[in-house]
């Protein structure tokens, strides 16, 4: 038995700044991990993703250059180029983190699987060497253990060759016809990156709604950016079965309004959530519940129903955001390393959707607005009608805010348009440093800018038109 202050299980961006600063601290402390230091957000999510975005929107633009007078001639894109540049970025960003880990006294990087033995007790298992299990204790252990893919249950998908969001930015060739199966920011991102790299590409959305946690105008203006962007979109589609064909081929048999349609791609994309990885670590001899889908139940302050077992970032079914899970760590360093008292209760969910132009979100929607009791207004003008991006012809998207009708306060905010994650920041602060529409509407912003935008944006408040608003009080 080897015993320690602190165990944290899973190298991601909450684990490791935790594991580090306990360590700082005098805590003798172990992470472990199995795979790759940094956790999805470094190695399969955040940083690869938006890299590979990055070039498409080049290709993007490039395309574009007789729109504003510049002749770029052919676009070709160098899909093994554009991958050895992800690769180069994520090498850097994990070494560094790996750097980080090994320059931190009192911390030893455990690279294994691990389970859980009893409530505080864990044996891991080094891969490939059985034999060398050991057992580990700590008085607190963290799991941070993220998610993976969901794979759904669809009949013949496991005789196909189909893709995830962690495979596919392995392709060293542009496919012909790309078909998503989904219609979350996965296939949104990705969809729209490989048609910018020359793909033909079908979504494939169950719901009636791409982004269906989005208020349906937002969803629709996005559905909308797509087609224009040449991509088919289909929604209230329910796929039935899917199939090999030829050598390298897939059929999707869907169901749609209408009947049945089969579509032909040369590659299948899975993008139907995200799984917890759960299922190895043997909660259930610690006494540790989970939900129905696997994730680890918590508190306020992300402690699990057993004492001194924590679960942070992807694991414990909050929002799958690498700044949640950061903001999560720092809970933990605040609570357990500092004595103080942080929680999870009220804190803003900001989140950006990168497709191209982006979707920042912060706050509440009109429906989560009306199902909190909300009085409130709605203010909302399209990127069409902002000089800035008249100037850099970039017109697509709409400016939204939900303000309540007695206090001013601003809701939430939904931002589709260029470098929408960055006006929604400045919403965003406002909103932390509760500042009121009234405010926004009246202050002076330089011109021209986006952030000019707020100035007529609040301006346009008015009652929403179909939401059940709640009788005043």
């Amino acid at each position: 038995m080897q015993e320690y202050d602190v165990i944290v299980i899973g190298a991601g961006q909450g684990g490791i700044p935790f594991a580090r600063e306990a360590a700082a601290n005098g805590r003798k402390t172990a992470l472990i991990e199995r795979e790759h230091v940094g956790g999805t957000c470094i190695n399969e999510g955040c940083t690869p993703t938006k890299t590979m975005i990055a070039s498409a929107r080049v290709a993007h633009l490039a395309q574009r250059g007789p729109d504003y007078g510049v002749r770029t001639g052919t676009v070709e894109v160098d899909l093994e180029r554009v991958r050895q540049r992800k690769r180069d970025i994520v090498e850097s960003w994990r070494t560094g983190s790996e750097d980080g880990i090994e320059a931190t006294d009192g911390l030893t990087l455990v690279r294994s699987d691990a389970r859980f033995t009893g409530p505080q007790t864990l044996a891991v298992t080094p891969a490939g060497s059985p034999e060398d299990e050991l057992e580990l204790s700590a008085p607190i252990i963290v799991i941070d253990a993220g998610t993976r893919p969901s794979i759904p249950p669809l009949p013949g998908l496991e005789d196909v060759p189909y893709l995830t969001s962690t495979s596919i930015m392995e392709l060293a060739e542009v496919p012909e016809h790309l078909l998503i199966l989904g219609g979350g920011y996965v296939a949104v991102e990705f969809g729209q990156m490989f048609r910018r790299f020359g793909s033909r590409v079908t979504i494939v959305e169950r719901n009636p709604h791409l982004l269906s946690q989005e208020d349906e105008d937002v969803s629709e203006a996005i559905a909308e950016i797509l087609r224009e962007d040449g991509l088919e979109v289909l929604t209230e589609s329910t796929a039935q079965q899917v199939g090999q064909t030829g050598q390298a081929g897939v059929e999707l048999e869907v169901e749609i309004s209408n009947g049945t349609r089969v579509l032909s791609g040369s590659h299948l994309l899975v993008a139907t959530g995200r799984t917890p990885n759960t299922e190895g670590l043997n909660l259930e001899s610690a006494g540790i519940l989970a939900d129905h889908g696997g994730f680890v139940t918590v508190d306020d302050r992300l402690e699990s129903n057993v004492s001194g077992v924590y679960a942070i970032g992807d694991i414990n079914g909050g929002p799958a955001l690498t700044h949640i899970s950061y903001d999560d760590y720092r809970i933990l360093k605040t609570n357990l390393l500092e004595g103080g008292q942080a929680g999870t209760e009220g804190r803003l969910v900001p989140y950006v959707v990168f497709m191209d132009p982006q979707l920042g979100r912060v706050g509440l929607n009109e429906r989560q607005a009306v199902d909190r009791g909300h009085r409130f207004l709605v203010g909302q003008m399209p990127m069409s009608s902002v000089a800035r991006a008249l100037e850099t012809d970039e017109t697509r998207g709409l400016m939204k805010v939900i303000v309540d009708a007695e206090s001013d306060e601003i809701l939430g905010a939904a931002v589709l348009g260029i470098e929408g994650g960055e006006i929604m920041a400045i919403l965003e602060t406002a909103m932390l440093g509760k500042l009121t529409a009234s405010v926004l509407r009246e202050a002076i912003f330089a011109h021209p800018t986006l952030a000019e935008a707020m100035n007529n944006l609040f301006g346009s408040l008015s009652a929403p038109s179909d939401a059940k608003m709640p009788e005043a009080s």
